[in-house]
């Protein structure tokens, strides 16, 4: 079986930094893309960011980019999410997944190209 367990959130004030990891367990990780996404109290859930299992390439989210960066360590089976600068309109809750098809090519990352979902883990940003 397939799991993605995500960690690292909490509570931070604006203009702090977290980390956020994404350990997957029951496949290859180095074979499958990785994405972040996130949703907000009242809102949508939406991409943040994602990177490649080919090249490392990674995507980001227009309200990322300078602030997030996605990294991944294959050998440990474990994807990242460093977030700095962090805003009050990032609070939310925070999930990983897995491309749902190997090698597969990276953009914003959309829901449905995206499987196995973690159980999430909540960012905090106060004023």
């Amino acid at each position: 079986e397939v799991q993605l367990v995500e960690s690292g959130g909490g509570l931070v004030q604006t203009g702090g930094s977290l980390r956020l990891s994404c350990t997957i367990s029951g496949l290859n990780l180095k074979d499958y893309s990785i994405a972040w996404f996130r949703r907000a109290p009242g809102k949508e859930r939406e991409g943040v960011s994602s990177i490649s299992s080919t090249d490392g390439s990674s995507y980001y989210a227009d309200f990322a980019k300078g602030r997030f960066t996605i990294s991944r360590d294959n050998a440990k089976n474990t994807a990242y999410l460093q977030m700095s600068n962090l805003n009050v309109e990032d609070t939310a809750v925070y999930y990983c997944a897995k491309s749902v098809h190997p090698f597969a090519r990276i953009g914003l990352p959309r829901a449905n190209d995206y499987d196995s979902w973690g159980q999430g883990t909540q960012v905090t940003v106060s004023s």
